[in-house]
């Protein structure tokens, strides 16, 4: 798998917790979008940690082609 699976052409509006750290979904195929369950396996994928710097609404990428993984970049638009 070289690409991608693109679940939405928009970002997912979530709230995170600051101090918490999150694995978002870089294949696509997960089922928690924009979170990763597992289903990356044996694809060569794997989720992108991120650590929330305060506790705030933010926007991940939906299209998983951000360049800014794993926030919106705006790609989507493209």
């Amino acid at each position: 798998m070289s690409e991608p699976v693109s679940p939405q052409n928009a970002p997912y509006q979530v709230d995170v917790e600051e101090g918490k750290t999150y694995y978002w979904c870089s294949c696509g195929r997960s089922k928690s979008q924009p979170f990763c369950d597992g289903s990356h396996k044996e694809t060569g994928f794997e989720p992108t940690a991120f650590t929330a710097e305060k506790t705030e609404s933010v926007y991940l990428c939906g299209c998983k082609k951000t360049a800014n993984a794993p926030f919106c970049d705006g790609t989507h638009n493209k």
